[in-house]
């Protein structure tokens, strides 16, 4: 208990608060150098380097199946799964399905923007995407069900995942369901950077795409980023990261049982609690060995790690104002505001990819299945980017059309930018010339 990492702010030099917001990916130079000879191998040696891969890296034997998950795959994985999973499975897709549903744009839209002139836009799937589904430290189910069902209601007619093999070269069973009752049945048995690589060049067996998104460890963090000039790879999602941000209307134990949530699924994972209330942060500290205590070995490994080393812990705020700020410093992937009134912070928060409210509402609940989209971005760019949603899957084109009683006013004022920028053609475009071929 005493091992766990407690930082009081305000005693904190400048370096050291800003050591504080750093993520396990924030420097992958070393992991990018023994990333790119995977990738190269990849693209000069298709589904044999895979193969080679699943070996050497996931510890798992392909067999004569191959590489795609075939249907009787599909089929055989629902005798696996136990149907309350099945149902929670389901529970969760329809929830998101209908959140996201109502987050799709309409296809078209058009403004006159003066008499005669129309200017709008339209919105088309993107024709090809790949979702990767992280395993090394668990199977996830969840997350199919998160990237599998925006790309669906978005329409993208080709859609595959990626997923490492379990030493038997199987794909968790749970996985293929979730895949199946969101709509994809296109399964590739490769993970990690090999998998990015795949689905950017192609291989025999693997087709390439326009985009990747899913959440990965640092290596598919570092695949990404190499290949960014290939394929578009979405929104920065990277190892799990999490804020408590607890007021002094809660007890410090249930902060404590939150703040395990996101820092059990591994040691490169990052997860703080953060209060202006020291009854809250020792309660808190007090409460960790009895939930430990219930948990499994690994996940008590895992989280131990990262409440004890460089990227979690507790920190101790002098007041509720320097918590939002270093909240909004940190910009969070997941924030739980645990408040008996969560909406008296929420407007001072700005810097947080997801935000749960309230006592009854932990990342738990986020994670499997409220609605919301739970592949979010990490490592501080919840500054600039959103969760994962339908747009992602989509594609905007402006649409124009000027007509002939609308159009000598645009083509006078065109004329004159045209002159003053120097571009002589522009301004020819919209001369007196053109009249002669309409």
């Amino acid at each position: 208990m005493s091992d766990v990492t407690f930082h009081v702010l305000e005693n904190l030099a400048p370096a050291s608060r800003s050591a504080l917001l750093r993520r396990s990916e924030t420097d992958l130079s070393a992991i990018i150098e023994k990333v790119r000879p995977i990738i190269e191998a990849v693209r000069t040696e298709g589904d044999a380097a895979l193969m080679r891969f699943a070996r050497e890296l996931d510890k798992a034997e392909i067999g004569q199946g191959g590489l795609q998950v075939t249907s009787a795959e599909f089929d055989a994985a629902f005798g696996k799964v136990a149907p309350d999973v099945i149902e929670a499975i389901q529970f969760g897709i329809d929830n998101i399905r209908a959140f996201h549903v109502q987050q799709k744009p309409e296809a078209m839209w058009l403004k006159e923007m003066r008499p005669g002139a129309y200017a709008g836009d339209r919105f088309t799937p993107i024709r090809s995407v790949a979702l990767y589904v992280p395993r090394g430290k668990g199977a996830f189910p969840s997350v199919t069900m998160m990237t599998s069902v925006p790309a669906v209601v978005a329409g993208v007619p080709d859609i595959a995942i990626v997923t490492p093999p379990a030493p038997d070269g199987t794909v968790d069973a749970a996985t293929l369901v979730a895949a199946r009752l969101s709509g994809v049945e296109t399964v590739y048995k490769a993970g990690g950077a090999q998998a990015i690589a795949a689905v950017a060049f192609g291989t025999e067996t693997i087709s390439p795409v326009l985009k990747v998104v899913g959440p990965g460890s640092p290596w598919v963090v570092a695949a990404k980023r190499l290949l960014a000039g290939i394929i578009d790879t979405g929104l920065p999602a990277g190892p799990s990261e999490a804020v408590i941000f607890a007021d002094d209307t809660v007890k410090g134990g249930l902060a404590a049982l939150d703040l395990l949530i996101e820092a059990e699924h591994g040691p490169d994972s990052s997860a703080y609690l953060v209060t202006h209330s020291r009854r809250v942060a020792e309660e808190a500290l007090a409460a960790l060995p009895e939930h430990w205590a219930r948990m499994t070995a690994q996940r008590v490994a895992f989280s131990t790690a990262v409440l004890t080393g460089a990227y979690g812990g507790i920190v101790l705020t002098p007041s509720v104002e320097e918590s939002y700020r270093f909240i909004n410093d940190y910009a969070p992937e997941h924030l739980e505001i645990l408040s008996t009134d969560p909406f008296v912070h929420l407007g001072h928060i700005t810097e947080a990819a997801e935000i749960l409210m309230g006592p009854h509402t932990p990342v738990s609940i986020g994670n499997f299945g409220l609605g919301p989209n739970a592949v979010l971005p990490t490592s501080r760019w919840a500054r600039t980017f959103g969760p994962l949603s339908v747009m992602d899957f989509v594609k905007r084109s402006s649409i124009g059309y000027v007509t002939a009683p609308a159009y000598p006013e645009f083509a006078k004022h065109a004329r004159t930018l045209a002159r003053y920028e120097g571009f002589s053609s522009h301004e020819i475009a919209v001369s007196e010339i053109r009249k002669k071929y309409l």
